[in-house]
């Protein structure tokens, strides 16, 4: 009877996060075509934050209470997530077209903090400075941004910003808090269900944080990215991605070193498995992005295939 309970907060989670997610994207895009703030930006620094905040409080407190190993396997999955599974599905479901000039350098950046917490992670720990030095790392990210909405708005000039009414402020206001609210909260009850049902069938702490967390985790980004591409927003489906992966290495795991009594411990596993996994993944979504200006099907089915095989050898 327990177990059903569990079953039933999951799947009322899942509605919560799908729903909030709607409601999050259309009041994005109301944002993006009312202050002429492009939907790139949107989806790599507003959508991507709140996104992110799954990962982050996981990860965060996981660390805090001697966890590092939840800690790192959360992020580091959910980077392997975002790109394997989440825009594997995307992109089989719909090609999605690169239209952003700044997506190769987002890309190149994504891929350049990996390589930063890889080296630094050699020696099996992320000390406080370290963390710290990872924490400072976003601000790249952000001049990056601001860079990508200048050029973008000298292009652009035509912004209604007469017809804005009231009513529609206050009504996509709520909107985007609400759905901000359901994504985050939904997301944490499927976390929270999700580990009781792994802890029931006796599944290891470092396989739940690879898996089963990154996964419930990252489902913010999977709605976000699936109700953008349905809605004809793909720049905000890249732009989520990308900026969630920054975040997520950059903060994400710079908070949690620094919440740690010991630092972030690294194991042998994350050096050897499942960072270069999550090169593999990000290496095939960049290339193809650049070289095809498209992620298209065939890219999608490798990502998709790529993360069976790394759930396969885990497991």
């Amino acid at each position: 009877m327990n177990i059903i309970w569990v079953l039933i907060i999951f799947v009322i989670g899942l509605i919560m996060t799908v729903k909030g997610g709607d409601m999050f994207i259309e009041a994005a895009i109301w944002i993006a075509e009312r202050t002429g703030i492009s939907s790139g930006i949107i989806g790599a620094t507003i959508i991507s934050i709140a996104t992110t905040l799954p990962e982050f409080f996981v990860s965060t407190v996981a660390s805090n209470e001697g966890f590092s190993e939840m800690a790192v396997g959360n992020v580091i999955g959910s980077y392997i997530c975002n790109i394997a599974f989440v825009m594997g599905i995307c992109s089989l479901i719909k090609p999605i077209k690169i239209k952003s000039h700044f997506f190769g350098i987002k890309g190149i950046m994504m891929i350049a903090y990996l390589c930063i917490f890889f080296i630094l992670s050699k020696g099996g720990l992320i000390t406080y400075r370290e963390g710290y030095f990872l924490i400072g790392l976003v601000v790249f990210f952000i001049i990056v941004n601001i860079i990508e909405h200048k050029k973008i708005d000298r292009k652009n000039k035509k912004v209604k910003r007469g017809l804005i009414k009231k009513k529609d402020i206050l009504i996509n206001l709520l909107k985007f808090i609400l759905g901000g609210f359901l994504i985050i909260y939904g997301a944490h009850i499927l976390v929270d269900s999700g580990v009781k049902i792994a802890n029931f069938l006796r599944i290891p702490k470092q396989v739940i944080s690879l898996t089963l967390l990154a996964i419930g985790t990252s489902l913010p980004e999977l709605v976000t990215s699936l109700t953008a591409i349905l809605k004809q927003r793909q720049n905000i489906s890249l732009g989520n991605i990308l900026g969630a992966n920054i975040l997520n290495m950059s903060i994400a795991m710079g908070a949690s070193a620094l919440v740690s009594q010991r630092g972030l411990i690294i194991s042998k596993q994350t050096l050897v498995l499942d960072i270069p996994m999550a090169m593999i993944v990000a290496l095939i979504f960049i290339i193809s992005g650049i070289c095809k200006e498209k992620i298209g099907r065939f890219t999608g089915l490798l990502l998709l295939s790529s993360y069976v095989v790394y759930l396969l050898i885990i497991f």
